[in-house]
């Protein structure tokens, strides 16, 4: 029997509200990626709920990238490692800037329901091993998957 993914959510900003809702939508976000690229189900993944000062300070930290942006992906296994996997484990972790996806959603014009799905997908496309940075064929695929999650899920432009 499979079950739900275990996520962690922590909230660690103000800008934004938090609502039941907006974490049920990560969660399913979580959940529909997993399904989609047939993994474990009851994968753990911790996801960090931060503002633009925030994930400036941790993109500068971690990938010495002076400046804001919407998501980072700290991954605990290369691709390669889970492809044999079939137990539950722990994925890795999400910081997610609210206050950056509220600006791109506005900018985008769309809502921020869809626009959170979309990093979290995104950034849960990198936890299970795909890097949009490597090539363009990589970069085509991840954007492709992360589509046809988002349309599964009712997300689509």
């Amino acid at each position: 029997m499979k079950t739900k993914p275990v996520v962690f959510i922590k909230n660690k900003q103000k800008s934004v509200v938090t609502t039941p809702p907006l974490r049920r939508l990560i969660k399913a976000a979580i959940a529909a990626t997993l399904r989609y690229e047939d993994k474990p189900i009851g994968c753990e993944v911790s996801v960090t709920l931060v503002d633009n000062a925030a994930i400036h300070q941790l993109n500068f930290d971690y990938r010495q990238v002076d400046r804001e942006t919407d998501v980072l992906s700290f991954p605990l296994y290369e691709r390669e490692e889970l492809v044999s996997m079939t137990e539950p484990l722990l994925l890795g972790d999400i910081v997610l800037s609210l206050e950056k996806a509220a600006e791109q959603a506005e900018s985008y014009g769309h809502s921020m329901e869809r626009e959170v799905a979309f990093l979290t997908v995104h950034s849960m496309l990198h936890l299970l091993g795909y890097d949009h940075e490597l090539s363009s064929e990589e970069e085509t695929d991840m954007f492709r998957r992360q589509e046809e999650v988002l349309a599964i899920m009712g997300l689509t432009r």
